[in-house]
């Protein structure tokens, strides 16, 4: 009888990308290939939040430098794209196992009514891309009897 070692990563990727593939969308596939040119798709998550005055949204970008990503608004859609480039292995290095997710995503979302378009500004830190999405003042109008004639 031969010992097969469980590999815990490669079977929760093989749960999560069969049967669930159409509920969950794009989920992040790992790989064992050592190939620094298979491509892996990819899509980086997203956090989305609100303040009193803005809207924030989080991308989680690790190791991407800023000049690799866009952030675009066309038609109230704002879209955060990029290319998070294979690394060439060192000839010293013998790669085992290779999970982290390279390639070319795109995330886009649509932005509500009450957004300042011209004032939106992005700033990248530590691996995390944050857009700041300004709210316009929305004046809270009294409330008027209209009488029906």
């Amino acid at each position: 009888m031969n010992l097969v070692r469980w590999d815990s990563l490669y079977e929760m990727d093989q749960l999560f990308s069969r049967p669930l593939s159409s509920y969950m969308g794009r989920w992040p596939r790992l790989t064992t290939e050592t190939d620094d040119d298979a491509p892996c798709a990819w899509v980086p998550t997203l956090d989305v939040s609100e303040t009193e005055g803005e809207y924030l949204v989080r991308a989680d970008l690790p190791s991407m430098k800023k000049d690799d990503v866009s952030v675009t608004i066309a038609n109230d859609v704002l879209t955060i794209a990029g290319e998070r480039k294979f690394e060439k292995a060192e000839q010293s290095e013998k790669i085992h196992r290779k999970e982290s997710a390279r390639g070319m995503f795109s995330r886009s979302l649509s932005l509500p009514d009450n957004v300042n378009c011209s004032g939106i500004r992005a700033e990248s830190r530590d691996g995390v891309l944050t857009v700041h999405v300004p709210k316009t003042k929305n004046e809270i109008a009294e409330a008027i009897e209209i009488k029906v004639q």
